[in-house]
């Protein structure tokens, strides 16, 4: 039997001085402690900030999509 679901999107941006992928981990742990029924992400720029020639942050802006409750 299909589920039809509704879902609502957020955009959100994430940063850490090591990774992409830490940036992106940490930005879904956050989102999740307040936004429930996080289903999936999707990556729509990625960035940083350069301090002396050398890489400082990465920066990440997510969609986050999210079921919507009844």
């Amino acid at each position: 039997m299909s589920e039809d679901n509704t879902y609502g999107v957020s955009e959100i941006v994430g940063s850490s001085k090591t990774s992409i992928d830490e940036a992106i981990r940490t930005a879904i742990g956050k989102a999740s402690e307040n936004r429930r029924h996080i289903r999936w992400f999707e990556v729509t720029q990625v960035r940083g900030h350069v301090e002396d020639g050398q890489v400082a942050h990465f920066q990440v802006t997510l969609k986050l999509g999210y079921t919507l409750e009844d």
